[in-house]
């Protein structure tokens, strides 16, 4: 595929870190997939970003990952972009290659993993050369960044980010700082390039987008996707000021709760909310206890009560299963 989606940046507002749907079977559920995009998509996501921590990228095949990214890509049909990560270790050059592979299944945008360019152990400086060589080595594909707590967190110096933002092929960062005065200065120098900070952070959520921040690309999207993209569009609406400070209060008080058995919790959340997915994880994370799903139930009554305050639709008393083509 020749890479010619350069023209512009992602859009702004929510762009969600994708589950990967599972059958009791421990397969990839397909159809589901299908429904979670259009899930997603019925809450008002900017775009989608496939093939992710949240997808359990990791644990899924190399082919799983190709399909899965295919499969939210077609389900899309162009109405929102698409993002995917295209990058799981080994060298530069075969991690260009999978890049390749990756946007072939037509995304917009290929998500490069930060903690897998260099070792923890080594300096920026290895860092810069072999980000720089992936860009070399990739043509004109549109690249993104994560700084993805797994293997191992590795931010990028604001610096740096504005020399690999300067090349014209870097469009969009999904941020985990969690400092706001890193994404002030982030923000600050890569203005005036086709490129979009989007924020994991919810604590800094409204912070960030004052900012200038894109948006949002957030684990939370996965649980009450209709208020974060509420807050996307209302963060700066001066009439809704006690509105959206009474949702950034919700996000910080909330942030315990929805990183707790991850993606489990998710999962759960979406079934009790009616909608038809399996908690089924391939990871290996904290058991879903009964404690646990009670402060996840309790939660959903705040999210409930929450919507209904800010006069919020809820997306799932709909049919979402007679969207799926």
């Amino acid at each position: 595929m020749t890479a010619t989606k350069l023209s512009s940046s992602l859009p702004k507002g929510f762009i969600p870190v994708m589950l990967t749907p599972f059958l009791e079977s421990g397969k990839v559920d397909f159809e589901g997939l299908k429904m979670l995009t259009e899930m997603y998509l019925d809450a008002g996501a900017a775009g989608l970003f496939a093939n992710c921590l949240s997808s359990e990228m990791f644990e899924l095949s190399e082919s799983e990952r190709l399909e899965v990214t295919a499969t939210v890509v077609t389900q899309v049909a162009g109405r929102v972009p698409v993002v995917a990560t295209g990058t799981f270790g080994g060298a530069v050059e075969e991690q260009a290659e999978y890049v390749k592979r990756i946007y072939d299944t037509g995304v917009d945008a290929v998500i490069v993993i930060t903690g897998l360019l260099a070792d923890e152990n080594e300096p920026d400086s290895v860092f810069a050369w072999q980000a720089r060589k992936l860009i070399s080595l990739t043509e004109n594909i549109p690249l993104g960044f994560y700084e993805c707590p797994v293997p191992y967190k590795r931010l990028i110096d604001s610096a740096l980010l504005a020399e690999l933002v300067r090349t014209g092929r870097v469009i969009y960062h999904k941020d985990t700082c969690l400092d706001i005065q890193e994404v002030i200065r982030r923000i600050e120098v890569t203005q005036g390039f086709k490129f979009g900070l989007y924020d994991a952070y919810m604590v800094n959520a409204v912070a960030s987008l004052n900012a200038g921040a894109a948006g949002l690309s957030c684990i939370q999207g996965n649980i009450y996707p209709e208020l974060v993209v509420w807050i996307c569009e209302n963060y700066d609406n001066a009439e809704r000021a006690d509105d959206v400070k009474k949702v950034q209060e919700f996000f910080v008080d909330s942030m315990e709760i929805v990183h707790t058995a991850y993606p489990v919790i998710a999962k759960y959340c979406l079934q009790k909310r009616g909608f038809p997915i399996s908690t089924y994880t391939r990871r290996e994370v904290d058991e879903l206890t009964e404690d646990i799903k009670h402060r996840a139930d309790q939660l959903l009554e705040e999210v409930e009560t929450l919507q209904n305050e800010l006069g919020i639709r809820n997306i799932f008393k709909g049919n979402l299963v007679s969207q799926v083509k």
